[in-house]
């Protein structure tokens, strides 16, 4: 028996696609026998057999008198049939035979090209809601009846919920206006749409808007002794994710001095003993199926966010900062020697504003400034993530909560994605559970997170076995994580003169674990001291702020591995394609020391490694490259090259340089600082490039926060 033909149909409608193979599809071969799941299709085939005698009898007579010729009739048959999972359906097509039959490729392409035609990509659009004239429940009820019926049971469900529309509704604004974004950025405007006040008595050096990752920087920087103002769109200390990260790299909190070593434990929610990654493989062929990775010290602390938050709001506020909340951010004004920032106070809708020095962006996917910085290509990718803590009802049996599930399929590609699970137990009985997909950002298919939503709510009880009414829903953890596909560290702006973004708005994360919070953390002290080197000397302008960056040249290598996880818009690719790359390449990490998979997936893979576990790949499945090149495509392949050629230099000056070049900026910075400011940061920047840059953090070069200049006074 041979498998001929694996396929996925794009649709949860099972009986649809049966019916139709059963009473429309018409094979013009054979005989057509119906199934309850498809169709068997028999097959006549005539054989010439030849029977000869040994090889000197046929020497010896003539031929006519040696050969004995018969006609056989056999009868072949293909067995098609469908089965729904994942909220799509998937076909397969057998053959009882071990050699191909007449006509075989003939049917296969029929079948395929008219399943094709019958069920094409369908990517459906969120309703238009009012919520002057009906609930956010009433109305996408008729399309997200599961999503409406599980956010009920959440407290709050109902806002979060209208915080899922909105965030849907933004994201697809700005990827299908993306040369004509939103503008809220202006330059010394002559005019302003609404008076504004006499100068106000404060003059803050900087404001930042968004309070989930912008609090955490905002509040090293006002015990720096900054004055810092702190927009957030919602009440302060809501979180619509939770945030999981290792003990090595939330030392840098402490090492900053922004948490104590008390503190940072009562953050810690979980600490697990492994976490699993494992990607499905049944139709995988056995080179490509590959064992469990272990990652025991990756993502393996859980923190509680929420309580995170609120004690980084009480030190930005014991440093004097400011926190205004409920505060939607609506424009800014650059002017030479200030921003003025304009907001909207949500329940009293009374308009608010603020004179700084600099103005952060903090804001996310769904920031209008980051869109306005880049134009047509604010982000190459996504990934649309939604997901939910619950805080009991999963039973013992189903999931040990000392472990994790780092990266986890069930199922090969649904509906044009692969979708990953994560699941990361939390205080007491709580767990955390994500489903994401990485995906391509298009015009056509922006990504929906409430699409996602609804097979969260669909396929969680084939992932863990469960009874969802059973499971006590706390809150829903949801959004749109970008990528970026960097050539080198110039070419995402992040800056205009006197705006920095920050955080996911800067979209400079791995493009593997695709979160903005890890990325931050990592490169905490490298941004602190670089922003403090600028506002001490006001080197405020886009040429400067853009070197104030959490790029890394190792990471923007790896846009690549993102790239072949993606299944581009329009397009069917094998279903177990992704799954396939997954394991060849996950399944190597297992070969390797554990240190190895740490350091790939905590952004600190060296030039050596890289080099050598791609040839292994590459050795392992040759075909990898053939499958990397449909999925990229030429342009982004040599745009790759790029990428690959600058890791290469800064490969080769980190080691040249080594830790001689910091040590040497320590001994002049005392004479260099005070001189020549511009140079002195400018060296300060390529340091970090060559260190934290290339996944080798260093110890921060000194300064001292007393030394803040009048120039922030």
């Amino acid at each position: 028996m041979r498998e001929l033909l694996y396929i996925e149909i794009p649709t949860a409608d099972i009986e649809t696609v049966c019916r139709w193979l059963q009473e429309d599809f018409e094979p013009e071969l054979g005989e057509k026998i119906i199934t309850p799941v498809g169709f068997r299709l028999r097959l006549k085939a005539t054989t010439r057999r030849f029977a000869r005698g040994s090889s000197s009898s046929r020497r010896a007579q003539a031929p006519e008198a040696t050969i004995s010729e018969t006609h056989k009739n056999l009868t072949y048959e293909l067995s098609v049939f469908v089965w729904s999972a994942l909220q799509t359906t998937y076909l397969k097509v057998f053959c009882w035979a071990d050699r191909p039959i007449p006509d075989e490729r003939k049917i296969l392409q029929r079948l395929s090209n008219e399943l094709r035609s019958r069920f094409p990509h369908h990517y459906p659009e969120p309703p238009i809601v009012n919520l002057q004239q009906q609930s956010i429940f009433t109305a996408l009820a008729p399309h997200y009846p599961l999503t409406v019926k599980y956010f009920q049971k959440m407290p709050n469900g109902e806002r979060d919920l209208q915080r899922v529309y909105w965030w849907e509704q933004r994201w697809r604004e700005g990827v299908r206006n993306p040369q004509r974004p939103r503008q809220v950025v202006f330059s010394s405007s002559p005019h302003l749409p609404t008076p504004l006040p006499p100068h106000p008595p404060t003059t803050y050096d900087l404001i930042y808007i968004g309070g989930a990752l912008g609090v955490i920087h905002a509040a090293v920087m006002a015990q720096l002794g900054y004055r810092v103002l702190l927009i957030e769109r919602l009440p302060f200390g809501r979180m619509n994710r939770e945030w999981n990260i290792s003990r090595s790299e939330l030392q840098s909190l402490i090492d900053l001095g922004l948490l104590t070593p008390v503190e940072c434990e009562n953050i810690i929610a979980r600490e697990y003993k492994d976490g699993f990654n494992k990607f499905f493989d049944a139709n995988n062929p056995i080179k490509l199926k590959a064992p469990i990775l272990h990652t025991p010290t990756v993502l393996n602390v859980a923190l509680d966010a929420e309580k995170l938050l609120r004690l980084c709001g009480e030190k930005l506020q014991a440093a004097g900062g400011e926190i205004w909340d409920e505060t939607e951010f609506t424009r800014v004004d650059v002017e030479p020697k200030k921003v003025v920032v304009q907001a909207k106070h949500i329940p009293s809708q009374a308009d608010r504003h603020a004179w700084g020095r600099l103005l952060v962006d903090a804001m996310g996917t769904a920031s209008p400034i980051a869109w306005q910085l880049n134009g047509g290509r604010a982000f190459d990718s996504v990934c649309p993530t939604v997901g939910a803590v619950i805080a009991g009802g999963l039973a013992p049996e189903v999931w040990d909560t000392q472990y994790g599930d780092v990266l986890n399929s069930h199922g090969d590609i649904s509906r044009g994605r692969q979708l990953i699970w994560e699941l990361f137990p939390g205080a007491g009985e709580e767990i955390a559970i994500y489903l994401f997909h990485y995906h391509q950002v298009n015009p056509d298919n922006p990504g929906s997170l409430l699409e996602m939503y609804e097979d969260f709510f669909s396929i969680l009880p084939e992932y863990r076995r469960c009874d969802l009414d059973r499971l006590v829903w706390k809150k829903p953890t949801f959004g749109y994580i970008p990528g970026h596909f960097s050539v080198g560290g110039g070419d995402r702006r992040i800056a205009f003169d006197r705006l920095i973004a920050l955080g996911d708005a800067a979209s400079l994360q791995s493009p593997l674990v695709f979160t903005g919070f890890g990325s931050l953390v990592r490169n905490l002290g490298r941004l602190t001291a670089l922003l403090d080197t600028a506002l001490r000397h006001d080197l405020l302008q886009a040429k400067y702020l853009n070197q104030v960056s959490a790029y890394q040249s190792n990471v923007a290598v790896t846009w690549l591995f993102s790239k072949g996880m993606m299944v581009p818009t329009n397009t069917f690719l094998p279903p177990e394609r992704i799954n396939s790359m997954l394991n060849c390449f996950f399944g190597i990490l297992a070969e390797e020391p554990p240190t190895v998979a740490d350091n790939f997936i905590k952004d600190r893979v060296d030039w050596l490694t890289f080099n050598r576990l791609a040839l292994k790949a590459a050795a392992k499945n040759p075909a990898l490259l053939l499958w990397i090149w449909q999925l990229a495509g030429a342009k982004d392949l040599l745009r790759w090259l790029g990428s690959y050629f600058n890791f290469c230099l800064h490969a080769l000056l980190s080691a040249v340089l080594g830790s001689w070049f910091g040590r040497c900026l320590r001994w002049i910075q005392p004479w260099l600082e005070p001189r020549y400011p511009a140079l002195w940061f400018w060296l300060l920047a390529q340091n970090y490039a060559l260190t934290n840059g290339m996944g080798r953090p260093q110890p921060d070069i000194s300064y001292q926060p007393s030394a803040i200049s009048s120039l922030s006074h």
